[in-house]
């Protein structure tokens, strides 16, 4: 059994990211559009799937959807974008070499 970790573009703009088991994606995905939990995303609808990704384990999904939340709106962007050069360029602390 796997787990998926996603990221949603909520209507105003601002980015959702969670993470479900792989074979519940979809449902959850419609349970995010449809408001049935009064969550981050419920007064932020419609929402867009812009990224997702499968892990083998629940934890690293876990894992991997921490260290997401920490991401600024710059190198999020950057992932859905498919633009892995600059989100290790985001990566670095300012000043580094």
């Amino acid at each position: 059994m796997g787990a998926s970790v996603y990221m949603l573009r909520c209507a105003d703009g601002s980015y959702y990211v969670g993470s479900t088991a792989a074979e519940d994606k979809q449902r959850r995905l419609l349970e995010h559009q449809s408001g049935a939990y009064r969550g981050y995303t419920f007064s932020r609808r419609p929402v867009e799937l812009v990224w997702a990704e499968d892990f083998e384990r629940i934890t690293d999904a876990h894992a991997a959807e921490r260290q997401l939340k920490g991401w600024s709106r710059a190198k999020k962007e950057a992932l859905v974008r498919g633009e892995w050069a600059l989100v290790q360029i985001l990566s670095k602390r300012p000043g580094a070499r």
